[in-house]
């Protein structure tokens, strides 16, 4: 068991240096909740408002390009707030391309058309239209515990 949580620790710990690679002062700006993804390193974490990492997790991200829409889907680079958030239920409105309905639990927006969602698919590259996919279980606890309208999400370079 001590085995076990220390390796859990050093790979937080090793998370946590993937993400903070290309922006080694984040740790000193963040004034609230921070929500950090990397398309990189495919991870993400959360950065509470005393700059400590409360939580890492695996994700996924846009992908390169996308043939049904005939263009490229990354996500889009920058840092954001979150200004709506739904439950289970959430679904998009825009895919698949035509009718919408996909599946997006606990789909937490920081624009107009992106969002950080569960997924029962997270795979170890980025493969969406442009949201941020993470396990159910990381988007629930997410969405209840770390997520609130107005929280900042960063979205580091490809």
């Amino acid at each position: 068991m001590q085995t076990q949580r220390r390796f859990s620790q050093l790979f937080h710990s090793f998370l946590l240096i993937c993400l903070l690679e290309l922006a080694p002062g984040l740790m000193m700006q963040a004034s609230a909740n921070t929500f950090v993804f990397n398309p990189r390193n495919l991870s993400w974490a959360a950065i509470n408002d005393n700059g400590h990492v409360v939580k890492t997790g695996r994700a996924s991200g846009g992908r390169n390009y996308c043939p049904d829409i005939h263009r490229g889907c990354h996500t889009p680079v920058g840092t954001y707030t979150i200004h709506s958030k739904g439950g289970p239920g959430c679904r998009s409105s825009r895919y698949p391309v035509g009718r919408g309905g996909a599946e997006m639990p606990y789909c937490m927006f920081f624009t107009q058309y992106y969002a950080v969602h569960g997924s029962y698919d997270v795979p170890n590259y980025n493969a969406s239209h442009g949201c941020i996919r993470v396990p159910l279980s990381d988007a629930r606890w997410l969405s209840a515990n770390f997520i609130h309208i107005g929280t900042r999400v960063v979205i580091k370079p490809y």
